[in-house]
């Protein structure tokens, strides 16, 4: 008769990810001064309370810079900043980070 194989116990223990939360997103300061609050008021005074993508109104509207800080775009510069909807800005943030991720990566 062959000898039998033994099943050995995990060496990790299993982790309960049901409990696990990410961490609490933290804001830029730069997002919260008032030099970056004023200009946003400036704008939407300027241009209107609507997406200047979608033109959707009386929404919340985000201050998306157009050449990203990360690229190299200016913080205070009212060409390089467009007010957009969450929606236009969510959609315009993850294309802009896919494709400095395929760049850098090539993927």
């Amino acid at each position: 008769m062959a000898p039998r194989l033994k099943c050995l116990s995990p060496g990790l223990a299993t982790i309960d990810t049901r409990i696990a939360s990410p961490p609490p997103k933290r804001v830029d300061p730069f997002y919260v001064s008032k030099a970056w609050r004023d200009l946003m008021r400036q704008l939407v005074t300027a241009r209107g309370n609507a997406c200047q993508q979608c033109g959707r109104s009386d929404v919340r509207l985000f201050g998306d810079h157009i050449h990203e800080l990360k690229d190299g775009g200016s913080q205070l510069d009212p060409a390089n900043i467009r007010l957009l909807c969450g929606s236009c800005h969510t959609k315009k943030t993850a294309k802009v980070r896919a494709s400095r991720m395929k760049e850098r990566y090539g993927r």
